[in-house]
């Protein structure tokens, strides 16, 4: 994933993510801020899911905007 590109539609994307993942808090989408990789482990932690998975449920949201 381009992390620029992360970075410049941070706010589309964090709005989808908490639509979609009830989980994740304001506080982890302001202190990820488009880090993709801090973004996945925090996925990752909630979820219960694997790293691999989590980077592509951001890919998958990433590609939706």
């Amino acid at each position: 994933m381009n992390e620029d590109k992360v970075k410049g539609q941070w706010k589309q994307l964090a709005g989808k993510l908490k639509e979609k993942g009830g989980k994740l808090t304001d506080d982890d989408l302001k202190v990820a801020e488009g880090n993709s990789e801090y973004l996945a482990g925090k996925i990752q932690e909630r979820y219960g899911i694997a790293q691999d998975e989590a980077r592509r449920q951001i890919k998958e949201f990433d590609n939706t905007l």
